[in-house]
């Protein structure tokens, strides 16, 4: 039976926020340019749209990426577009860890990127030989990535829906550290896209501001440094208002590619420093150690470039006690950051923290994946209670990122710049703090059988089932968040 219409579907979770989305769908417009120009294809971003459950058929595949914070909404999904005739394929980061799992409900499994996979899966889709497994996971170079197609662009009008664009120049991460998925998600072996070919696509999509969804882009500063200068003297020359792009300390060792970044519109380093308590550092995979002076020096080298510096913690190792709140928080105050990203360690699926506590029973028991978004505490930690972790947590969130902080950081930073450039700035310098407030009040969010969820204002001191405790129906989460 032919082919007759692809569906590519990004779980929602968020909505609109001002009218636009918040998560450009980045690879999704890659693979829908790898689709045959004969077969219809349409990009649904469930925050802007729902997928048309109605127009489905046995003639339609529907293709959805998920994280594991979106599998439980993707397998919502796909069961009612099969329930329309449709096949289901389930890709993603979620799917290349836990594929026999996925495969308990998925028509098709794609572990890996896909790049080389996905137009093998249409083509036997349409001679009704879809095979239930495909596996692209040999990381290939990405010399040959192929350009986003204009009809891709035209839909998906990224300049008008969405805030923030996203590109990627570099691709995997060699670091080990026991907590992340990127080393089995993307790789050990770090790949470079031509710069020609990163040029090209900036100067095609008409993007002045972008960030980089690359794991460890600064991690090229040591690896790649000749690479690292024809790319920033390349986009020193592209009328670019700012981008943004995540790192780790050492890029602080290299003044003269420091400088040149600068040059090149880069606006701020999210800088992965991790943990403050010295006593995690086996867990970091070498790229940090917990030594504040260190991290010090790299900030203040780092803003003489004039470049800002965003800092990434992760709180619930088996060093941390509960005084590992303050502590950090008596660090941030005096670091001169930028702005913070705090998150609650998480135990995702093919991690050896995971397997680690599963072999010590401390995962809590009916958590949903909804939950594992790192606002969530989803296992028992070693030296303080579950409910200390996310006390923690909340505690910090109130005093990061009330509006004052975030007025004091953003002024702080659009300060750096020179008066003339402040309107393309004033975006760069707010955002972040912002986003990561919004981010916060997921700690609110009660899940539901539609794997979304809904928030519920004060439901962590009103006893919702947002620790563990098990889902909502649909109705009754919707009957909380108004009651």
């Amino acid at each position: 039976m032919p082919i007759r219409k692809i569906y590519l579907v990004q779980p929602g979770r968020d909505g609109r926020f001002l009218g636009r989305g918040t998560m450009a769908p980045y690879t999704l417009m890659r693979l829908a340019s790898l689709v045959p120009d004969a077969v219809e294809v349409q990009i649904i971003d469930e925050d802007l749209q729902p997928l048309p459950f109605d127009e489905l058929g046995p003639q339609d595949l529907v293709g959805i990426t998920a994280k594991t914070l979106q599998i439980d909404r993707a397998r919502w999904i796909a069961t009612r577009a099969q329930a329309r005739g449709a096949k289901v394929i389930i890709g993603g980061a979620h799917a290349t860890l836990a594929p026999d799992e996925v495969a308990a409900w998925a028509d098709c499994v794609a572990v890996g990127e896909a790049y080389r996979t996905w137009p093998q899966m249409i083509a036997d889709f349409d001679r009704g030989q879809l095979q239930s497994s495909y596996v692209d996971t040999e990381w290939a170079n990405l010399d040959f990535l192929p350009p986003l197609a204009d009809r891709v662009l035209r839909q998906v009008d990224e300049k008008r829906r969405y805030w923030t664009p996203y590109l990627e120049i570099t691709r995997g991460c060699p670091r080990s550290c026991t907590f992340c998925t990127a080393i089995r998600v993307s790789g050990a072996v770090m790949r470079l896209r031509p710069v020609e070919q990163v040029v090209e696509e900036i100067e095609r999509r008409g993007i002045k501001r972008f960030f980089l969804t690359d794991d460890n882009f600064g991690l090229n500063f040591r690896l790649h440094p000749e690479y690292m200068e024809q790319l920033f003297k390349a986009l020193a020359r592209l009328p670019l208002h700012g981008w943004t792009c995540q790192a780790e300390l050492l890029v602080g060792d290299y003044p003269d590619l420091l400088k040149l970044a600068r040059q090149a519109h880069l606006d701020k380093f999210f800088i992965g420093f991790e943990s403050a308590n010295p006593n995690n550092r086996r867990e970091l995979g070498g790229k940090a150690k917990g030594n504040v002076e260190r991290y010090r020096e790299v900030i203040q080298r780092v803003h003489d470039a004039g470049i800002g510096v965003v800092g990434l913690f992760v709180f619930g190792f088996d060093g941390d006690t509960p005084q590992i709140f303050q502590s950090t928080y008596d660090f941030m105050r005096s670091s001169d950051l930028d702005s913070f990203s705090i998150t609650v360690l998480t135990p995702y699926v093919g991690t050896p923290q995971r397997a680690k506590w599963i072999e010590e029973n401390r995962l809590l028991p009916g958590v949903p994946w909804s939950l594992y978004d790192t606002n969530h505490v989803t296992y028992y930690p070693a030296q303080m209670t579950h409910q200390q972790l996310a006390q923690g947590y909340d505690w910090l969130s109130r005093k990061l990122y009330g509006w004052n902080g975030i007025a004091s950081r953003g002024l702080r930073q659009l300060m750096r710049h020179p008066l003339r450039d402040w309107p393309r700035k004033a975006f760069a310098s707010f955002s972040t703090d912002f986003g990561y407030r919004l981010e916060c009040n997921h700690r609110e969010w009660v899940p539901a059988s539609d794997g979304i969820g809904h928030r519920v204002r004060n439901s962590i001191q009103r006893g919702f089932p947002s620790q563990g405790g098990g889902e909502m129906t649909t109705s009754e989460a919707r009957d909380a968040a108004t009651g």
